[in-house]
């Protein structure tokens, strides 16, 4: 009688697998409320060109009033780069968001975002 060989995942296999995902897992729920909380930035400042003003202290305060609806911290009103450009004015961002991991390791996410057509412009030195 022959032995048949066994096929299935081990319990050490298990485990070392078990452990991926869940770093996986806790890096994603790091990851994911930055994410989201960029889309909000986008959204806002789409309502701040759109509901703003004639002036930029009117978009800020636009956005800003956003912002304490939304939840949003990473950036405010004084943060954009508010340009007039054909007539209207185009709304940019920029920031940076360290996730620390473990130890010295962390992880940079830098997010930007625009409501210009052509894309993100590049900032003229002040």
């Amino acid at each position: 009688m022959r032995m048949q060989r066994e096929r299935g995942i081990s319990l050490i296999g298990l485990i070392f697998v078990l452990a991926i995902l869940g770093g996986i897992g806790l890096l994603a729920m790091q990851v994911v409320p930055t994410y989201i909380e960029y889309r909000a930035i986008l959204g806002a400042i789409e309502r701040a060109k759109k509901d703003g003003g004639e002036n930029i202290k009117e978009i800020q305060d636009s956005f800003n009033k956003s912002a304490e609806v939304g939840y949003i911290t990473a950036i405010q009103g004084r943060d954009l780069l508010i340009v007039r450009e054909n007539g209207q004015f185009e709304i940019s961002f920029e920031y940076e968001k360290k996730i620390p991991l473990a130890g010295p390791a962390s992880l940079l996410m830098e997010y930007k975002g625009t409501t210009a057509k052509e894309g993100a412009k590049k900032k003229v030195a002040e």
